[in-house]
């Protein structure tokens, strides 16, 4: 049997060298081996359909241990993490321990101190979200499901009682991130049609494909509040819908991500290098698992 090497592989298909390296790991090329730290591909190897056949090993384990409600598993972190780490970059003041008692027992635990109940709301509407993209992780990503993850994160939240806030639907009222401005609401739907568009029309989504629609999606700012929340779902559901291995961006990386999405146009590389870290971070955790990626 004649080899090919990873480069040869992904110029022969037009894909990343990355996402052929994450095919071989994830057995998604049969006949793929490793060589030290060189993968050899089977020369009449050919591209993997996407599917749901082809599911990660982590969105099928995500899956079982969500049906299972298992505790102390890789299900059970990822749902505490995620939720703590996106909802504190945008201000919640909920703890780690908190958030793990809201999962856990639906309470937020012994306090001293006064807690915001919108905290609470968005934290266990975020554990919902979480449930909803690992349950439908290769649905092609379209206007509405992006605006159903809006619904369930803000809804019962104080937010949701004002009339110039649209649950749901996208903003009324013109805002801005960073100082920044966004779109204006009257063309916040052809640039969200135009942005899908040339996503879905990628065969094969890379990392960077991934962080470019998620640099778009913030600067187009498309809701009056929960944008990078839903950004960061988005990123999560892509990341297991192409078989790239997800990841959470922590407080710590929470500059270092800010100044990855406001210089992306010019210096891809500052958001690259961010949410490899990350990255990585999540790597780590899979192996404590034993999750293969």
């Amino acid at each position: 049997m004649e080899y090919i090497s990873v480069s040869d592989f992904a110029r022969q298909y037009g894909v990343s060298e990355r996402t052929v390296r994450n095919y071989c790991a994830t057995g998604k090329i049969e006949g793929a081996f490793l060589t030290g730290k060189t993968w050899n591909i089977p020369a009449n190897a050919t591209l993997p359909r996407r599917g749901k056949a082809y599911a990660s090993p982590l969105l099928k384990i995500l899956r079982e241990q969500k049906q299972m409600r298992l505790t102390g598993g890789i299900y059970h972190r990822t749902q505490i993490d995620l939720a703590y780490n996106s909802n504190h970059i945008e201000g919640s003041r909920l703890t780690h321990d908190q958030t793990r008692y809201i999962f856990e027992t639906n309470t937020i635990g012994i306090t001293t101190e006064s807690v915001n109940v919108d905290d609470i709301i968005e934290t266990s509407n975020h554990f919902r979200c979480l449930d909803f993209i690992i349950d439908r992780a290769e649905e092609r990503l379209t206007e509405g499901f992006i605006k159903g993850l809006h619904a369930m994160l803000k809804n019962g939240t104080s937010d949701s009682r004002h009339e110039w806030f649209a649950v749901g639907e996208y903003k009324r009222l013109p805002n801005e991130v960073g100082g920044n401005e966004t779109t204006p609401p009257e063309e916040v739907h052809r640039e969200m049609q135009r942005l899908l568009k040339e996503y879905n029309a990628k065969n094969e989504k890379t990392l960077e494909d991934i962080l470019d629609l998620h640099q778009q999606f913030e600067r187009i700012h498309p809701f009056q509040d929960g944008n990078g929340r839903v950004g960061r779902l988005i990123m999560f559901k892509e990341c297991l819908a192409c078989g790239h291995v997800p990841f959470i961006i922590t407080d710590e990386l929470k500059m270092f991500y800010y100044r990855g999405l406001q210089q992306w146009p010019h210096i891809k590389g500052y958001l690259m290098d961010t949410c490899l870290t990350a990255q990585d971070n999540y790597k780590a955790l899979l192996d404590y698992f034993k999750v293969r990626y």
